[in-house]
């Protein structure tokens, strides 16, 4: 059996993680901000009131700078899935890249193509045939959004395809089950409302800033109450497509659950960690605490998994294990029967390579038996099928407290701005301008909760990472890790600082395309 060399495929995971993480930091501004810029250009067609324009062209021009520099990251990363994952790329393009390709071909050319109306339009094209383009920008950035999700949303709960051991790929027999992978929509609406969450900081902070230094004080006003309308709305949404979300990990991804929550033991009626500090000593295999410390709501983990007080969800231990009575195989049972789907694989191959049909069809019937297990026979020690728990954790809980504090943000800043005492409350002015990068942590926890808790799994119970990536030397994917890393950097510094010169300028003075 073939094993990947261990440092490649850690520098492989470092680039990739690191292109994604910094395309996150542009692609949920863009969702938002959307939307955003589209409700402010409605009011001001609504009521052709010029201001309302002003303040369109002001968010719009923001928009434009971040969507222009993120649109680098994005495209880096997808070549990265031919570059350093052509393993990947190989076993499940078929399936993979149908919904990657129709979002190229439909989503983004629609957003990219009224992206050049609605920025060039104005006085160009009619108000409402600009307000159309806007709305259509919006929607058109949405789907993309959707399609990438759909196809992550696979790789977290693999369905609608069947593997050909003639070619060693899997290939889509049922697109519609693709397409509705319960994993997929939930995981689509969780991420766009976090999203649309972000935008609303962001709107809130810069506006805040301008109330801080007591300036365009009337568009500061009135973007906060745009802003934190449409943050309270979709926070609350945003509860209810987490809980959603962690309803199919439960079901799909028990072992990110267990990581999430930190939980070794399962049991029946599993209290929730509302706060906690890890034991950096406990091991699936010892008898130490779970925790150094922990605040718990009782039986709430059962609940969030399975909408029941008392239901049962299996720790890590368990997992490992196994559990006979709640009928859980062990990961020695898994890999076992991995190995057995392997061996027949490669005995099937033998065969047809000899023309020996019975042996094939003898071959094809062993491996068909255990072809569930596949991916469990390419791990080499029980102990790998366990995410970095402490990462996980942390970042679970991370994105979780920081979504609550948004809820009560909106709240303060919109009460206090539809009463007229947000500029006398300079405390919670500084809390709206402070709270946009804490925006952007949730965002970047919520990608490591969801990525780093699957590990180690490029496509869950399927195919590990390492059986994941290309045939390449180390040393090149160090090389542009680095270089990449220093682009990035680069692209991030140069958008603060563009953005940050615009609203220097401000609504009054800043040049409109």
């Amino acid at each position: 059996m073939i094993h990947p060399d261990p440092t490649l495929v850690d520098w492989s995971r470092a680039q990739f993680a690191l292109t994604a993480l910094y395309h996150w930091i542009f692609v949920p501004l863009t969702l938002g901000l959307t939307f955003i810029v589209a409700i402010m250009e409605t009011i001001y067609v609504k009521t052709g009131d010029e201001w309302w324009k002003k303040t369109t062209r002001f968010w719009m021009g923001l928009l434009a700078i971040n969507f222009a520099i993120g649109l680098a990251t994005g495209i880096i990363m997808e070549f990265e899935f031919g570059t350093n994952w052509s393993n990947y790329s190989w076993i499940v393009g078929d399936i993979f890249g149908a919904p990657l390709a129709i979002e190229g071909l439909m989503a983004f050319f629609m957003e990219s193509t009224f992206f050049a109306v609605m920025f060039f339009g104005w006085d160009r094209v009619s108000k409402r045939f600009h307000l159309l383009s806007t709305w259509l920008v919006a929607i058109g950035s949405n789907l993309s959004a959707l399609w990438i999700l759909v196809a992550n949303g696979w790789m977290q709960h693999p369905v609608g395809m069947k593997f050909n051991p003639d070619t060693a790929r899997n290939e889509m027999v049922d697109f519609w089950a693709l397409v509705f992978n319960p994993n997929a929509y939930s995981k689509f609406l969780h991420t766009i409302s976090s999203g649309y969450v972000l935008a609303s900081l962001f709107v809130i902070a810069v506006s805040s800033w301008y109330l801080l230094k007591k300036r365009d004080t009337l568009f500061a006003l009135r973007s906060i109450i745009v802003a934190a309308s449409f943050g309270l709305l979709v926070s609350l949404f945003n509860l209810t497509t987490g809980d959603d979300s962690a309803r199919h990990i439960a079901q799909d991804q028990p072992m990110k659950l267990a990581a999430m929550e930190g939980l070794y033991d399962g049991k029946s009626g599993v209290p929730i960690v509302a706060f906690g500090v890890l034991n950096p000593s406990k091991r699936y295999d010892n008898n130490e605490k779970e925790f150094l410390f922990k605040i718990e709501i009782p039986d709430g983990l059962s609940l969030l998994g399975f909408h029941s007080f008392n239901a049962y969800v299996p720790g890590i231990t368990q997992l490992i294990r196994g559990d006979k009575e709640h009928a859980i195989p062990s990961a020695r049972e898994k890999m076992a029967k991995g190995r057995a789907a392997v061996t027949a694989l490669k005995a099937y191959k033998e065969a047809k390579k000899r023309g020996d049909k019975e042996a094939m069809a003898s071959a094809l019937r062993a491996f068909r038996t255990n072809e569930a297990f596949l991916g469990y026979g390419y791990i080499q020690k029980e102990q790998e099928l366990i995410p970095p728990v402490q990462t996980t954790f942390y970042a679970f809980h991370t994105m979780v407290s920081l979504g609550i504090w948004f809820i009560l943000l909106f709240l303060l800043v919109l009460y206090a701005a539809m009463t007229n005492t947000l500029r006398k409350r300079r405390w919670l002015l500084w809390a709206g301008l402070l709270s946009l990068p804490l925006g952007y942590l949730a965002q970047e926890a919520g990608w490591i909760t969801a990525e780093v808790g699957r590990q180690p799994w490029a496509i869950q119970d399927m195919l590990p990472v390492g059986m994941a990536t290309s045939n390449l030397a180390t040393s090149p994917v160090m090389l542009t890790f680095w270089l990449f890393a220093t682009l990035f950097t680069a692209l991030l510094i140069a958008e603060v600082a563009i953005m940050t010169k615009q609203i220097k300028i401000g609504p009054e003075g800043a040049s409109h395309v």
